[in-house]
């Protein structure tokens, strides 16, 4: 718990144990809605609403602890690795499967720097295999 609660406070936010519970559930989870967060902590924090671990989770993408990922079920999810890795968006069952392959990152990377598309300046590049597990 040390270890969370120095990350946020290096990242200079306030070490609140609300804090601390939702970073923790959110590395037990990797990938989470708001929603799935508060029934991860429903039982210790039964007072914590939707809203507040939103806006908690929003301050953690704003300060680079947490990354948004963008679903079909319209849920906004949140991402523990902030790293550069592809996903498999699973539309049964609407979860973030990683896929950390460095080869496929470099070559998006190269191609998009090489095309040079007009009038846009891209800032990251977030690839989603969307589909369904077998």
């Amino acid at each position: 718990m040390l270890l969370i609660k120095e990350l946020i406070k290096s990242k200079g936010l306030k070490a609140t144990p609300q804090r601390i519970a939702i970073y923790e559930s959110m590395r037990k989870l990797g990938h989470a809605c708001a929603d799935m967060v508060v029934d991860d902590l429903r039982q210790n924090f039964p007072s914590l609403t939707v809203a507040t671990i939103y806006n908690v989770l929003e301050s953690f993408v704003e300060v680079g602890l947490l990354v948004k990922r963008f679903s079909l079920n319209h849920k906004m999810y949140f991402d523990i690795n902030i790293h550069e890795h592809a996903h498999c968006y699973d539309t049964v069952n609407n979860c973030f499967i990683d896929v950390d392959d460095p080869q496929l990152q470099k070559m998006v990377s190269d191609y998009i720097a090489a095309k040079k598309i007009e009038d846009f300046e891209v800032q990251t590049i977030d690839i989603h295999l969307v589909g369904k597990q077998k």
